[in-house]
């Protein structure tokens, strides 16, 4: 798979190994943020850089990586397209994909491991839209209605 990735200096320790885990894996990474730590980028330049490559098709999938992984998601998604979900855990990676279609994971580079990171990063990119959703729950998405349209009063479980 084509990704684009990036980091700003609290990232930098992070995507290194990242990268070299997708690699591994055998994805296409561009690495579009911080790659000397002597010439850093600033994460809102890192975030407007994968989101344009993702919202351009010239990657399927965003990662970008901050000190909290905070500050990178909120740039990331003021670019018209852009549906970056920061995550912590294992489950939020795959359901942020399931549920709310993410095409960029915000990660915190002093928040968790490399093997947490390597892990939320494969079921990120493995998980499809969708999957697993009931057929009505998705063609709501799809057709732009909020999932509570019509459902006054109703009570969810």
């Amino acid at each position: 798979m084509k990704l684009a990735i990036g980091a700003d200096p609290g990232g930098f320790g992070l995507i290194g190994d990242l990268k070299k885990h997708l690699v591994e894996q055998g994805h296409d990474v561009a690495d579009l943020g911080t790659t000397d730590p002597d010439n850093p980028v600033m994460y809102m330049d890192v975030a407007r850089n994968v989101a344009e490559a993702v919202t351009s098709d010239a990657a399927e999938l965003g990662i970008v990586v901050c000190g909290t992984g905070i500050g990178i998601s909120i740039a990331a998604n003021k670019n018209k397209g852009a549906r970056c979900a920061r995550v912590e855990s294992v489950w939020a990676a795959r359901d942020s994909r399931i549920v709310n279609d993410a095409n960029i994971l915000a990660l915190g580079g002093t928040t968790i491991s490399l093997r947490m990171a390597c892990e939320m990063a494969d079921v990120f990119i493995q998980t499809k839209w969708g999957e697993g959703l009931p057929e009505f729950r998705v063609k709501r998405i799809k057709d732009g209605a909020a999932m509570w349209d019509g459902y006054e009063g109703a009570v969810f479980k």
